[in-house]
């Protein structure tokens, strides 16, 4: 009987393990792509990096599932593709690789992570009612939003930093705007294929912004810290750690798999205190924990009312 009890409690651990593993890659890793977000865009246009991150991530993809003979989309899952292209690629990452030129990657990542309570505020506007957790949530997360502001009262006087901070804001609406549409129209198809896809239709659809607008360099002018910096943004940004992700969504409860929202931003701020010399006061610390424990109510009262995280 012993026997029996340690080899079932030994499978459950099992079965566990590797989503957990891959829930804790996602939590640190994707902290990390803000740092080297930030270290692309020093030498190159934000758009322009997010145009090769996506192109050449979609080509892996795509070139994996052609080798593998999977079957392509077919009639309306084309049309989810391309709305979740533009909305989750071309505008939501390539307007956060855009905006963090102008601000610190922690203060990207916070903002970023703050994408839960524009859920909350588009189906208030949808007719759906925001609940009491939901809304002390926000006042909340706004308050410590605030206490962070307070270091970065100076910086608003700049343009680039006003600028960064409306990148960031539009694009973490247009994240939860791709988010609420994946609920809606989700698609029996391959997720991973569906991914290299909207990457590559995203690409087509930055270059040709950047391209009319001019803002692109040669590729032979891109510095060697920018592509190694894009290398990172591709193999373990856009490939490894999505990977992980929709592994855990399909492994993990959704209060669990949800936890890398909270450490994110943590990485990102640390990180970027330690290797950009960014600036992490007590004042930030706690205006952080405090957004993250307002956050953290938001996504409770989202997940009461059966809405994706």
């Amino acid at each position: 009987m012993r026997a029996k009890i340690q080899n079932a409690f030994s499978g459950k651990i099992e079965a566990i393990g590797f989503p957990i593993l891959a829930l804790c890659w996602v939590s640190f890793f994707w902290g990390t792509t803000w740092l080297a977000s930030k270290e692309a865009v020093r030498h190159m246009p934000g758009l322009q990096v997010a145009t090769i991150r996506q192109f050449l991530g979609g080509l892996l993809y795509v070139g994996y599932f052609l080798i593998k003979k999977e079957p392509w989309p077919k009639g309306k899952q084309w049309k989810t593709i391309i709305i979740l292209s533009i909305l989750n690629f071309a505008l939501s990452n390539g307007l956060s690789t855009w905006g963090v030129k102008y601000i610190s990657s922690g203060l990207g990542a916070i903002i970023s992570a703050l994408f839960p309570i524009w859920i909350i505020i588009i189906n208030f506007f949808n007719g759906k009612k925001i609940a009491r957790v939901a809304l002390f949530g926000i006042l909340i997360s706004f308050g410590g939003i605030c206490i962070i502001f307070m270091d970065y009262l100076s910086d608003f006087l700049k343009p680039d930093f006003q600028f960064g901070i409306i990148l960031m804001t539009a694009s973490t609406i247009t994240w939860a705007f791709g988010i609420l549409e994946t609920k809606k129209k989700a698609a029996s198809f391959n997720p991973y294929f569906s991914l290299g896809l909207q990457m590559l239709i995203s690409s087509v659809f930055l270059f040709g912004i950047t391209e009319v607008s001019g803002t692109n360099i040669p590729l032979s002018e891109i510095s060697m810290n920018s592509w190694w910096a894009i290398i990172y943004l591709i193999i373990i940004g856009s490939v490894l750690t999505f990977i992980a992700f929709i592994y855990t969504l399909q492994h993990l409860p959704t209060e669990i798999s949800s936890i890398y929202v909270y450490i994110n931003p943590i990485v990102a701020m640390v990180l970027g205190s330690f290797i950009f010399g960014e600036t992490l006061t007590q004042a930030i610390a706690i205006g952080a924990a405090v957004t993250l424990v307002g956050l953290y109510l938001v996504n409770k009262s989202i997940r009461k009312t059966k809405n994706l995280i």
